[in-house]
């Protein structure tokens, strides 16, 4: 459960940012170690507020693309074989700036190198839009700004 926002700093600027985790591998899924440890970060993330949501995706044979190439919507249904890379899940954080996204990013990713042995991947994170906010350097300067204030 999210704290209340009441219960954080009043002036503070909060920004949320969408780990997107792929991999040009084959999916065999996370080992149960990596499950655990992912469970406990993420209990840990929830209760202090800063994670917002976190899954896994199914393979790529059970989804499906909706296409618009000059004009035409198309459907096109898993697997996908131009996929290089598959994104096999994300999470949503609510944190201050990206210093502070990086560090949670490689604490995650830590994870995957300690639990899952010759597994390579991507965690990608993105800033939602933020409205009034045009670049991820005025969210930066946001945050500092509000830090101090």
């Amino acid at each position: 459960m999210r704290p209340e926002r009441s219960l954080l700093a009043p002036r503070e600027f909060f920004m949320r940012f969408m780990y997107i985790v792929t991999s040009s591998q084959p999916m065999a899924g996370p080992t149960p170690a990596l499950m655990e440890a992912m469970q406990k970060i993420s209990e840990r993330e929830i209760k202090a507020g800063r994670m917002l949501d976190t899954g896994g995706l199914m393979p790529l044979a059970t989804g499906a693309r909706v296409k618009i190439v000059d004009g035409e919507l198309s459907v096109i249904d898993g697997p996908f074989v131009e996929a290089k890379e598959v994104i096999g899940g994300y999470a949503i954080f609510e944190l201050r700036d990206k210093a502070e996204a990086l560090a949670m990013a490689k604490e995650f990713m830590q994870l995957h190198l300690d639990h899952m042995p010759g597994w390579d991947g991507t965690c990608e994170l993105r800033a939602f839009a933020t409205p009034g906010v045009d670049t991820a350097c005025e969210i930066d300067a946001h945050s500092r700004v509000a830090a101090h204030a």
